[in-house]
């Protein structure tokens, strides 16, 4: 969330960062300033109001002293129209709150200033690319396919025991799932994430502090009789750890990894997107959340993005890292790398991690400070990465290791996990 000091004395600024989003933020911006405006000036007559009370009441012991009694009932008379002139401000100042808290967090984050102008997926930066692309001659077997013939992921059981999007991993597919799981976890806590195992339910307190909510409710899976949501990341009960704590100097950096399974509704999505693993509404996935110094956040995100993009290349996998453009960004990023990696059979590029930093947008709804040198509160930066998202690495590592014969070679970092070279 945004700073009500920036929006004060940056206005314009605000709005022309939130056009590289292609949000139109000139309406909300300028409302909440005049509210602001609004709720300051009602301080002031609550703290002339309440001032003139406390002198009133100490006139009033004083005439009373004096046994000047209807001087001091004329006084108390006045004492009582000050104090329903005070609650009138009060309430009013309670309207001017909560309007500007219901405002505030419809402003999505500052894109940085690294951030390429764009609108859709076709404008973000290509930064790096490694096309080691695996020639697997004319007909390669998309990995729907190939799954279905070696029995290890069965997408039509998974639509029986809940819907499509929930499928079931057997045998050799379900130990490939979980020595992925342990190999991404142990380079993890090896590059010194502190391993968590958060709760999958979060309440609407967390859903707001990272910013899920309320802006991709609508995406959520949501437990109406207990009011929590499934997790659509690790992010939001890793990251919410840390709401409303004040950190001191020498904590820094905060480092945490975790594996959970996630929820997402993706709701529209339909067509050759969403085959087999593409796209799942239950899917696993292993992710690294940092918590830093303002002045040290940009130096862990390019720490991330390299922590990240060995994982891949650990893998063997082709891959590419993109720089996401303003109007492909989420709605809480100051910044966005993207890893995609090349599905040989599907001949396309697949999603499979986003690196992003948040600066102190999701601090400022956690109210996540601690105290700089000079013992003054500030804002902490946040940072996350997926360390990786499972499905489309799999579908990955299936297509580009899949033999002539129809087999999948296991990559060699996982072949002490799974105990086996080949499914």
């Amino acid at each position: 969330m945004l700073t009500l000091k920036l929006l004060r004395e940056q206005p314009e600024f605000v709005i022309e960062r939130l056009a590289i989003k292609h949000f139109d933020a000139k309406e909300i911006v300028y409302k909440i300033i005049d509210i602001d405006k609004t709720r300051r000036a009602l301080q002031g007559e609550l703290d002339s109001c309440l001032a003139e009370q406390k002198a009133k009441a100490a006139e009033i012991g004083k005439l009373m002293k004096e046994g000047k009694r209807d001087e001091a009932e004329q006084a108390k008379a006045a004492v009582a129209v000050l104090k329903e002139k005070s609650k009138d401000i009060e309430t009013r100042m309670s309207a001017a709150e909560k309007e500007q808290n219901d405002l505030l967090p419809l402003l999505p984050n500052l894109p940085c200033a690294q951030v390429p102008e764009g609108k859709t997926a076709e404008d973000n930066v290509v930064v790096k690319l490694v096309d080691n692309i695996p020639d697997l001659g004319p007909n390669p077997l998309p990995h729907w396919e190939l799954v279905k013939n070696l029995d290890i992921i069965d997408f039509d059981l998974g639509v029986k025991l809940t819907g499509a999007g929930f499928p079931v991993y057997k045998g050799k597919g379900a130990r490939i799932q979980r020595a992925l799981i342990s190999w991404f976890l142990e380079k993890n806590t090896d590059a010194g994430y502190l391993e968590y195992q958060p709760p999958y339910m979060v309440n609407e307190a967390s859903g707001f502090g990272t910013g899920q909510l309320p802006d991709k409710e609508g995406q959520m899976y949501f437990a109406s009789a207990d009011g929590f949501y499934m997790i659509p990341t690790a992010e939001v009960p890793v990251t919410n750890i840390y709401r409303d704590v004040i950190l001191k100097k020498e904590d820094f950096p905060v480092k945490m990894t975790a594996y959970t399974p996630c929820w997402r509704r993706e709701a529209g999505s339909y067509g050759k997107d969403v085959r087999g693993l593409n796209r799942l509404h239950q899917f696993d996935k292993v992710e690294i959340v940092r918590i830093e110094e303002p002045e040290n956040s940009y130096a862990a995100l390019d720490e991330m993005v390299a922590h990240v993009e060995s994982l891949v290349k650990g893998l063997g996998l082709p891959y590419r890292i993109l720089r996401l453009c303003g109007g492909d960004m989420s709605f809480t990023s100051a910044i966005t790398y993207d890893f995609e990696v090349f599905s040989a059979a599907q001949q396309r590029w697949l999603e499979v991690s986003s690196v992003s930093n948040f600066e102190s947008y999701q601090a400022n709804r956690l109210h996540l400070r601690y105290k700089d040198e000079n013992g003054k509160m500030q804002l902490a930066h946040t940072l996350n990465g997926s360390s990786l998202a499972l499905p489309r690495i799999l579908a990955a590592i299936i297509e580009n290791y899949q033999t002539p014969d129809g087999h999948i070679v296991v990559p060699e970092v996982l072949r002490k996990y799974t105990g086996f070279d080949i499914i």
